[in-house]
């Protein structure tokens, strides 16, 4: 994998100016942040080796370098889904080569169902944890003991508690809580949704929880936020679907564009 990472890295190196220093992958509906990369190389996956080909609609395809906020930024807008493959795998490979390029912090954002009656469609969640209920690993294949990860804080804390700060100055409402994967791709039954709400779950998605797995065996600092799009199955009438998460994440994309505006600001060389 890193031998593969290193070799994308290098092809990379040749298009951009400078280094990125923090990376970010963009969930459905947020394809704003991309446009808003100052001094934009962009690169599509399709020529990166190692990088997935999403096929899901709202997930762009390319790898988008520049600045944004003042700081040196790589975007993926788009990302590989367990359910599209049935691999874990299937981020491995780009998040090592963001690692190689010099980023040091992940920033992960998603689109997701509500557990919460009180948090509705159009808002902000920050992960502070997650469930793998899906029950798979990325780092299923790999030899020697790095692959045992330790996951105790493995939604950065610092950095959670500086996005909670900044919430509060923008007068953002932001939800706190623990993230539950299944694979998808097709939707929760009202069973486990109810499961996942008695096992302490907050918000319900189909990704997220791969790529913090891997940015912690590469000793990446993870930040994640979740775009409410819905309420979970069985605790709303209204019908589930791809085209009911966009718009709600569209709704939301403002809020997001300018908390992660604020907290890059704010981080500094952290």
């Amino acid at each position: 994998m890193f031998e593969a990472a290193t070799a994308t890295a290098a092809l990379i190196r040749k298009e951009i100016p400078e280094a990125p220093e923090v990376a970010m992958v963009l969930g459905s509906g947020l394809g704003a942040i991309a446009e808003a990369v100052r001094q934009p190389v962009a690169l599509r996956y399709v020529d990166l080796p190692g990088f997935p080909e999403p096929t899901v609609a709202g997930h762009g395809g390319s790898l988008v370098l520049g600045r944004l906020a003042g700081r040196r930024v790589a975007v993926m807008q788009g990302r590989a889904h367990y359910y599209e493959s049935g691999r874990a795998d299937g981020m491995n490979l780009a998040l090592a080569t963001l690692k190689e390029l010099g980023c040091r912090r992940l920033i992960l954002t998603n689109a997701a169902g509500s557990l919460r009656d009180d948090v509705g469609p159009g808002r902000l969640m920050l992960l502070r944890d997650h469930i793998n209920f899906a029950g798979v690993s990325p780092l299923f294949g790999l030899a020697g003991n790095a692959r045992f990860v330790d996951l105790v804080d493995a939604y950065d804390p610092a950095a959670c508690d500086k996005l909670v700060a900044l919430s509060r100055q923008l007068d953002i409402p932001l939800a706190e809580g623990v993230y539950v994967w299944f694979c998808g791709p097709h939707f929760e039954t009202p069973a486990e949704i109810g499961a996942a709400r008695l096992l302490g779950g907050d918000a319900v998605g189909m990704s997220t929880v791969p790529e913090v797995i891997v940015a912690r065996l590469l000793g990446l600092k993870v930040t994640a936020l979740s775009m409410i799009t819905n309420l979970a199955a069985g605790m709303s009438t209204e019908p589930l679907s791809h085209a009911q998460t966009m718009q709600h994440a569209t709704a939301a994309a403002g809020d997001m564009m300018r908390l992660l505006t604020a907290f890059l600001e704010d981080s500094g060389d952290d």
